[in-house]
């Protein structure tokens, strides 16, 4: 019979620092504001991160939300400008991505929270958010509010 490992040890390897990761939209919002709904955790592995992306749905989203009067931005939001200064990358949507979308079971109706998922498989990233939906999905999450 094997030993058990000590639960301390289990705890640690469980607890890994992804390196990749895919921000949701709320929490790039949250991130510009400084906002104190992005845990303390959160924040760290944000900025001890190799690899932070921003996917252009959630850009598209921010447009649309604002038109429709659901977001408010400043009026000299630069997404691009925002993204270079923070040291994010820019994630485009691709054939790939859109292939996985199209392969996803129908667990969450939101059509943007579903490209990042797709992005998330298809890339290989953690997926920092709120919606513990999300976690359905065969995806790594991050809770952003630890």
């Amino acid at each position: 019979m094997a030993a058990r490992r000590p639960a301390s040890t289990e705890a640690s390897v469980t607890e890994l620092v992804p390196r990749r990761v895919l921000l949701d939209t709320h929490v790039w919002l949250w991130w510009q504001k400084n906002d104190k709904r992005l845990g303390v955790r959160t924040r760290r592995l944000i900025a001890g991160s190799s690899e932070v992306r921003f996917s252009l749905a959630s850009a598209w989203e921010m447009s649309i939300k604002e038109a429709l009067g659901k977001l408010v931005l400043p009026r000299d939001a630069n997404i691009a400008l925002e993204l270079a200064h923070s040291g994010f990358q820019e994630l485009s949507i691709g054939l790939a991505h859109t292939e996985e979308l199209r392969r996803l079971p129908m667990l969450h109706r939101d059509p943007f929270d579903r490209m990042l998922i797709a992005q998330s498989r298809v890339e290989g990233l953690t997926l920092v958010t709120v919606d513990a939906q999300l976690g359905a999905y065969d995806v790594q999450v991050h809770d952003a509010t630890t």
